[in-house]
């Protein structure tokens, strides 16, 4: 598509993002397990390709998608003269612990520098539930279950937005957070979403932010204040989809900080669709294939209104509570998907749907 003449000069997707006003709720990558290994720097652009271990990496992945509906996400960390030793490689899992969840579950290992790949293998056979023995792997466990992991995207390579924009704030968070306990700061590969960079992702919690600002930081860290001045930095939350990702922002800037703690899950009740679309999307949707119902949710994104329920588990009780939120489509703006290759060069301009919210209802 031609460019427009407000940004024949721009070199940043996420520069005419954030200044078109594109919404980021819904763009959060949904995982079930996620793998971080440190790997140091440079990361070039074509290291999915070339890199030893990720080449044995990812026909595992494709093969836990493809055969058991697993969904896992790896990315690598840089490592930090504070945070690592340069005689043993660290490994995070994350793993989505059971359908109603708050935050992911999470092993840590510091394994000898010989031994890293093969705890990455290792951890991916254990998932397709091959013979396998992790056993090996378990006296280098760490006691890191209170710590809060954030995720800068710095990967220049991949789009130029991510090093402009995500290494400042990376460099702005370890100077003016690093100091607090519990809390670690990592440069990472991408995980998506470099329109809205600078991008972070926040783990065990599992929240995606983009297009963040100097001073949202205070609040966005100490996960207290005015939380409505962090609804236009929100990208959603990894454990749902988009539709419901956009119905869980809402929750949660009504009920306020609570709702991170509350165990949850969502699911698409109904669409406004045609057509085909109409016809076959009732009967489909109930097909137990992961990479089936994906399609299905892209096939029929262009509904004009979705039904999401949010269903949690009640912190005194246990009992199941439930919104049903519909979710609408709004105005169309134009935004870029990746930044131009150079300065001489101009973004190429997309239109993208944003949506709105409509009728809340909440279900005893």
């Amino acid at each position: 598509m031609k460019t427009t003449n407000l940004f024949e000069t721009c070199q940043y997707c996420s520069q005419v993002s954030k200044h078109n006003g594109e919404d980021p709720i819904g763009t959060a990558g949904t995982a079930d397990h996620w793998l971080i290994f440190e790997l140091p720097q440079p990361w070039r652009k074509g290291m999915f390709e070339t890199d030893p271990l990720i080449n044995q990496m990812i026909p595992l992945i494709k093969k836990l998608f493809f055969w058991r509906g697993i969904l896992v996400r790896p990315i690598a960390i840089a490592p930090d003269c504070e945070y690592s030793d340069p005689h043993v490689v660290r490994a995070i899992h994350y793993w989505r612990p059971r359908k109603y969840f708050a935050q992911y579950s999470k092993h840590e290992y510091l394994v000898p520098r010989e031994q890293g790949d093969q705890l990455a293998i290792a951890l991916l056979h254990n998932l397709l539930q091959q013979n396998n023995d992790l056993q090996a792997f378990e006296q280098y466990l760490q006691a890191s279950q209170l710590i809060r992991d954030l995720l800068i995207c710095t990967h220049t390579q991949v789009d130029l937005a991510c090093g402009r924009f995500g290494t400042p704030l990376y460099r702005q968070l370890r100077k003016d957070y690093g100091h607090i306990e519990h809390l670690r700061i990592w440069q990472s590969t991408h995980f998506g979403g470099h329109q809205f960079a600078p991008t972070l992702l926040d783990l065990p919690l599992g929240q995606f932010w983009g297009h963040l600002d100097p001073d949202i930081l205070d609040v966005l860290i100490s996960r207290a204040g005015p939380l409505e001045t962090l609804r236009p930095y929100y990208r959603g939350w990894a454990g749902l989809s988009k539709f419901e990702q956009i119905a869980e922002r809402e929750i949660w800037m009504r009920i306020g900080w609570d709702w991170q703690h509350v165990p949850k899950t969502g699911r698409i009740q109904s669409k406004s669709l045609t057509g085909l679309r109409k016809i076959l999307y009732p009967i489909l949707r109930y097909v137990p294939l992961k990479i089936l119902q994906l399609w299905l949710e892209q096939w029929t994104s262009n509904a004009a209104w979705v039904d999401v329920e949010i269903s949690y588990q009640e912190s005194q009780t246990s009992n199941i509570g439930r919104y049903v939120i519909r979710i609408m489509k709004d105005n169309i703006v134009t935004s870029a998907r990746k930044s131009a290759p150079s300065r001489e060069d101009s973004v190429e301009i997309v239109p993208i749907q944003q949506f709105k919210v409509g009728r809340v209802e909440k279900i005893s």
